[in-house]
């Protein structure tokens, strides 16, 4: 029997990961950049990932298996809206334990929103995951809010600034306009 995309777990500390070996993709980016939206996308607009207009609604790791067998996981986004300073260092380190220590973890996915190139927040970001010793690729979201021109200058950006991640995927999590490749890339990933 196939596996269908569906929700597995949510996970508040490193001692609750999964135990069962699969492959794992994690999502991350800034608060309401689109990480749900685009997991509900990948699923084929199966409403599996809890999604809001308010930012921060996601707050643990949250575990969603894909065909044909891997987690794709949701983070709370950085910036951690609307948390405290002790709940934003708290996920801080759990970020980067995780990250840095899962040896599941196949790829890290980094989420930014097409319309706001170089926001610092990003930039910190791109700059922490290309320090690491991992594999990771990028995603353009809400390209659809967009004209083209701005979407090549941001990849031109992105290309110019930063090195070492293996994709790029420019998408509209709301038209599907780039869900089928970076969906081809992800099953690949095993």
């Amino acid at each position: 029997m196939a596996i269908q995309p569906a929700f597995v777990k949510s996970v508040f500390d490193l001692k609750d990961l999964p135990s069962d070996g699969l492959p794992e993709v994690v999502l991350i980016g800034r608060s309401n950049v689109g990480k749900s939206s685009l997991i509900n996308s990948l699923a084929v607009k199966k409403e599996i990932a809890k999604t809001s207009a308010k930012p921060g609604k996601t707050q643990s790791l949250n575990f969603y298996i894909f065909p044909p067998s891997y987690y794709l996981v949701d983070t709370p986004g950085y910036g951690f809206a609307h948390r405290s300073k002790a709940d934003q260092e708290k996920w801080r380190r759990l970020m980067e334990s995780y990250i840095s220590e899962r040896t599941e973890l196949q790829t890290v996915g980094i989420v930014i929103d097409s319309r706001h190139q170089g926001l610092e927040s990003d930039v910190l970001a791109l700059e922490w995951i290309a320090s690491l010793e991992c594999r990771w690729f990028v995603v353009l979201s809400k390209i659809d809010k967009i004209k083209q021109s701005e979407i090549s200058a941001h990849e031109k950006y992105i290309k110019t600034e930063f090195s070492g991640y293996e994709r790029m995927f420019s998408v509209s999590s709301e038209r599907g306009m780039g869900i089928a490749a970076l969906r081809q890339y992800l099953a690949a990933l095993q």
